[in-house]
């Protein structure tokens, strides 16, 4: 069965996914699938399996998720200290693991919102080193693809090589600009701050896999900041063929916008993300801002994990007032795909693993800012 087949199969008529073009036709609570690929090597916990419990609307200001210190950690992020993404990608995937990844044709999403420079956008070295781990590893067919928000994305694939690279590395492109209307699926989620939903690429939900590999910045134009859970806005439709209407536009001028952000994420599960954060952006951003060397990578598989680290790293450098406001599972982005079941719910559920004492310095650094109230 594949992805999308399994989803149905899972949140049916009131759940997440809904047939184009009966938004909003069905209603009730649905659970959130689940990762469904095998665990990482040596990996001693299991993903959290929390579920969403209401299709109330949530307040616009999302509660705080209160941590709860006898749980053990249900998530790992691997961190890996380097100035050198190659050298960093290879060793953090490998501490990773990618278990159950032989064999499936996986779709593959960067961060290609512009064709700036890194971290503006991936960094070509951190989107080759990732196809040729995840092809080492016995993947089938690897497709990478897009949406850019801040561009043509063709002209900033090809402005950023990622056409030639996929001629050299024998991997499939995708341009969602270029989508037809039979390409996009309905997505409709309970309690949702969409007025209408919003509509995710069939071939992005068919595939067998996704992997995801985002930057870590700050987002001058209202997410706050822009990670794994951000870079899955780069999957939702701009527009639908025929439709007439822009779900960008909607995004961008609600008040819930980092709300919505979130719930784009409930319609889908990522197999990996690897997070490049060897240089950052701590304020401005998506594309320019100003820039420190954060040298991070990190792995996972829990968005709201590799969030909430993100975050916490951003916070150890000094980053905008509003990423640093709070409690970092306060964040709105964070908080709402902890109501929705995406991931962990608080910091005591995040186990970061590293294999070197520079790493291991660093991480104990960054646990303590993503413990502090």
């Amino acid at each position: 069965m594949n992805r999308r087949g399994f989803l149905r199969k899972v949140v049916g008529c009131g759940g997440v996914l809904l047939a184009w073009p009966l938004l909003g036709g069905c209603t009730g609570a649905t659970s959130v699938p689940r990762a469904s690929t095998g665990t990482p090597a040596g990996r001693a916990t299991a993903e959290a399996e929390a579920t969403s419990e209401s299709t109330a609307r949530p307040s616009p200001t999302a509660q705080p998720a209160q941590p709860i210190a006898e749980k053990k950690a249900t998530a790992q992020v691997v961190l890996v200290k380097t100035g050198d993404r190659v050298a960093g990608i290879q060793k953090a995937v490998d501490l990773y693991g990618l278990d159950g990844i032989q064999g499936k044709e996986l779709f593959l999403k960067p961060n290609l919102n512009s064709a700036d420079p890194f971290p503006g956008s991936t960094h070509n070295d951190t989107l080759r080193v990732l196809v040729q781990r995840l092809q080492g590893a016995g993947a089938g067919r690897i497709t990478v693809g897009d949406r850019s928000g801040m561009g043509d994305t063709r002209r900033v694939m090809e402005q950023k090589g990622v056409l030639s690279l996929a001629d050299a590395l024998g991997f499939e492109t995708l341009v969602f600009d270029e989508l037809e209307a039979d390409d996009w699926e309905a997505v409709q989620v309970p309690g949702s701050h969409w007025a209408r939903g919003f509509a995710l690429p069939r071939p992005v939900l068919e595939a067998d896999g996704i992997v995801q590999t985002c930057c870590l910045k700050t987002h001058r134009f209202g997410g706050h900041f822009t990670l794994s859970l951000k870079n899955s806005v780069g999957f939702a439709a701009k527009w639908v063929p025929g439709e007439g209407y822009n779900y960008m536009s909607e995004l961008h001028s609600s008040p819930h916008q980092r709300i919505m952000i979130a719930e784009i994420n409930a319609a889908y599960v990522p197999d990996l993300i690897v997070l490049d954060g060897v240089e950052a952006f701590v304020n401005g951003g998506p594309d320019k801002g100003k820039q420190v060397p954060a040298e991070a990578i990190l792995v996972g598989r829990d968005r709201v994990a590799i969030d909430a680290v993100g975050v916490a790293i951003l916070r150890h450098w000094g980053t905008t007032a509003a990423v640093s406001q709070g409690p970092v599972f306060q964040q709105e982005q964070i908080a709402r795909a902890v109501e929705l079941g995406l991931g962990v719910g608080g910091p005591e559920e995040i186990e970061l693993v590293t294999d070197d004492p520079d790493s291991r310095a660093y991480a104990d650094q960054i646990e303590q800012v993503l413990l502090q109230g």
